[in-house]
């Protein structure tokens, strides 16, 4: 067991003592268990499973960084939701927002934002059904 703590720009969770969590980096993802390799690791958008008392959560990222450190993990990200908390129509309408805004072809849009904001549109999406 280790602590994990997830840190956000405007909140922090303290999530306590867990097993294992899984994160999105950006080759794939990781698992991080107790006595893990000491370290700063770059996370992407996607979905944290974290394993406390043999259940599983989930939770959707905008991607961050993940700093081992002893028997601490913090993640520190951009954003974080547990999926209990994602309000699956609002997800679903981001959603489409993103798919029209990448349908326009409006020289004005940065595509890269568009996809990006299409990314965590999808894991938001994919997390809230966990």
């Amino acid at each position: 067991m280790f602590n994990l703590e997830i840190v956000t720009p405007i909140r922090a969770l303290d999530e306590g003592q867990v097993g294992y969590v899984r994160c999105p980096g950006l080759d794939g993802s990781f698992g991080i268990m107790a006595n893990h390799q000491e370290g700063i690791f770059a996370l992407s958008v996607g979905e944290i499973k974290l394993t406390r008392n043999g259940k599983d959560e989930f939770l959707a990222t905008g991607g961050g960084f993940a700093e081992i450190m002893g028997h601490t993990v913090k993640l520190l990200v951009e954003s974080v939701e547990k999926s209990s908390e994602i309000d699956e129509k609002r997800a679903e309408k981001s959603l489409d927002r993103a798919r029209n805004r990448k349908s326009e072809q409006d020289p004005e849009l940065n595509e890269v934002r568009i996809e990006a904001s299409l990314t965590r549109a999808l894991n938001r999406l994919r997390v809230s059904k966990r």
